[in-house]
């Protein structure tokens, strides 16, 4: 394989800016010990000018939240001519709004489970107890509260009863302007990662979470000890070739490229219940694609080596 230079995105102003910097640490040293040159740069003012001045041969992005999962990233890369490991901004879109990948994924006969997406101005405009009512009437309890854009679980809590409503709401909205409300599901929560590997588009294998206190939220998921994993997931057979094929049907159905992460529960009746689907995953020392490739004996330099070549010959190819 040619020698690449390679710039690694990291940090940003999101929410997700410290994780994103543990991601981009992990990526950029498993680069390097796949024989890949590897510059590490913050997403900030001075990264077109950085760009422009040392040209890199790709980028593999390692941002979360905002510009780096909602296709800002990759819009402007594109407008610079830059290759990049990753989806194209279009799609970016449209996994990056839960509600609309949900509303794909109803429409293509994929289960997901039911919801509302409401924005603040409709809890103030026909008054929030009013709208809690309904959602409580329509959704049930208990529910999945959390924002329509966004990663880490932040903001996301389950709410037990109505009472604890109105609090989740609040919290949920310091994230984003809309909430999206989900009828939670019970099972087990599994996370699928799928991958370019050559001319194979590939589903790793399902990692199946059992979270210590309940719920996979923020400090579950990036604390060592949170949270523990099991891959492959302790599933039947049949439910991990479903799960398998559903995260591939999710991969293709949004448009995604290269790399993303498929979460779901697989409730009582062993239907996968998609949660959403993250085009940025996390590669920290607790994250689910790292566990995954690890388990099929997969390196993770060696694979995103493998994306940036498939990257560069993207870029020399549209030229």
């Amino acid at each position: 394989m040619t020698s690449r230079n390679v710039a690694v995105l990291a940090g940003g102003l999101s929410h997700e800016r410290e994780v994103s910097l543990r991601s981009g640490r992990r990526l950029a040293g498993a680069l390097r010990a796949a024989g890949l040159a590897v510059v590490e740069w913050d997403a900030d003012a001075a990264l077109l000018s950085r760009l422009r001045a040392e040209p890199p041969d790709a980028v593999a992005i390692a941002l979360h939240g905002g510009e780096g999962e909602n296709g800002s990233i990759q819009a402007v890369l594109d407008l610079v001519g830059v290759p990049f490991v990753g989806t194209p901004a279009s799609a970016c879109r449209r996994a990056w709004d839960k509600p609309t990948a949900k509303a794909e994924f109803a429409r293509a006969g994929l289960d997901t489970p039911d919801w509302v997406a409401l924005p603040h101005a409709t809890f103030r405009e026909l008054g929030a107890q009013a709208v809690l009512d309904a959602m409580v009437e329509r959704l049930g309890l208990p529910l999945m509260v959390k924002p329509d854009q966004g990663g880490s679980a932040l903001g996301a809590q389950v709410v037990h009863t109505a009472a604890d409503l109105p609090a989740a709401m609040v919290s949920c909205l310091a994230y984003a302007d809309t909430v999206l409300a989900e009828r939670f599901v019970a099972g087990t929560e599994v996370a699928v990662s799928v991958v370019q590997i050559g001319d194979e588009l590939r589903a790793l294998p399902p990692v199946e979470v059992e979270v210590v206190g309940g719920v996979y939220d923020y400090t579950a998921r990036y604390t060592p000890g949170g949270a523990g994993f099991h891959c492959p997931a302790r599933l039947d057979p049949a439910v991990m070739t479903l799960l398998e094929e559903t995260a591939l049907s999710a991969h293709r159905l949004l448009g995604l490229r290269d790399v993303s992460r498929m979460d779901a529960v697989v409730d009582a009746d062993g239907r996968v219940q998609i949660l959403e689907v993250n085009v940025s995953p996390g590669l920290t020392e607790t994250s689910l694609l790292p566990t995954a490739a690890s388990a099929a004996g997969i390196d993770l330099g060696d694979l995103y080596a493998g994306l940036v070549e498939r990257a560069v010959s993207r870029e020399t190819a549209r030229a």
